[in-house]
């Protein structure tokens, strides 16, 4: 259990709102698992609703956005190597997370989530749930999630295409499908795929199947505009944080219309070569707290975390206003 935290800041709210005196509270529970309500002369909010005190007519190019990196892996045979979160799937969602990066391995004709080879004990039905209560309860909130194909599929008698369209189609109205980027408005109460397997149909979500490997990169498929920071090979965590801290003054900067996504995640080999994932979360993690906490407002774009936390990700959510 951490303890409270209290703080009164002066922000810039922009688009929304003037200038004006902010007061913010979180009462963490468990696990990093926190309601953070803010409150202001014209808006008030909490990690589980935060996007609804957001100007709809904002694509979600314009937001700064708390996310998770192998939303799933919470579950390793050795310490260190497969396990990113510590909270599920709803539990993020309600601590402010509006960015889930789905892993599915294609089995029997379905998908189980996957890090690697590694099984994370819940399947796509799961998250699919998950987030469709949570849009349920919480309809101001959009989820823009990233699904990609993960380790060896077996045992299918059809594409990893037309297995997801089975998904989709018991909830299609709830899927945001088009390939160019949304506004608030248009995504709420829906879940944005990106999508980062080929498809035969199109439109099929945003566009990013020409993903670069561990690297800064972009894309531009004449739809959607995409900037990645993604990488997970960390050779130093300086290195590493030079490469974040660049796309977030580029977004800052950035005119609307380009999606920016700056992972936070990656690992560096541990004893025999075997990847450690925390040696990096536990490095950059408190630069990211160090960071957002001396920011005002601002569009910083999607971050997705290994490890995110309730009182992490309202640093994130507050320079939205």
């Amino acid at each position: 259990m951490k303890p409270s935290i209290t703080f009164l800041s002066a922000v810039a709210c922009a688009t929304l709102l003037t200038s004006c005196d902010k007061q913010e509270s979180i009462q963490p529970t468990s696990a990093g698992l926190g309601m953070a309500t803010t409150t202001q002369s014209a808006v008030s909010y909490s990690l589980n609703n935060w996007m609804g005190a957001v100007n709809a007519n904002l694509s979600l190019s314009q937001l700064s956005i708390p996310g998770t990196h192998d939303s799933g892996a919470r579950f390793e045979p050795i310490s260190g190597t497969a396990k990113c979160q510590t909270l599920t799937i709803g539990e993020q969602l309600t601590a402010g997370v509006r960015f889930l990066d789905i892993r599915c391995r294609h089995i029997d004709n379905s998908f189980a989530i996957h890090h690697g080879a590694v099984y994370q004990n819940l399947n796509f039905d799961d998250v699919r749930t998950a987030c469709l209560a949570f849009l349920q309860a919480n309809p101001t909130e959009c989820i823009i999630m990233s699904i990609k194909e993960e380790h060896t599929p077996s045992n299918n008698t059809r594409t990893f295409e037309q297995t997801l369209d089975t998904y989709l189609q018991k909830n299609l109205d709830k899927w945001y499908l088009s390939a160019t980027v949304p506004t608030l408005g248009q995504a709420r109460g829906k879940i944005v795929l990106l999508r980062r397997f080929s498809a035969t149909a199109t439109p099929k979500g945003l566009d990013a199947t020409a993903w670069a490997d561990n690297t800064t990169f972009s894309i531009s498929n004449g739809q959607a505009q995409l900037k990645v920071q993604d990488q997970y090979k960390v050779p130093d965590n300086a290195t590493k944080w030079t490469a974040m801290t660049q796309l977030f003054g580029e977004a800052k900067a950035a005119a609307p219309g380009r999606l920016y996504l700056n992972f936070a995640s990656g690992y560096k080999p541990g004893l025999f070569g075997i990847p450690n994932i925390t040696t990096v979360s536990n490095n950059i993690n408190p630069r990211l707290t160090t960071f957002f906490g001396a920011q005002t407002t601002g569009h910083f774009g999607i971050i997705p975390m290994d490890f995110a936390e309730a009182n992490r990700n309202n640093l994130i959510v507050k320079t939205n206003f």
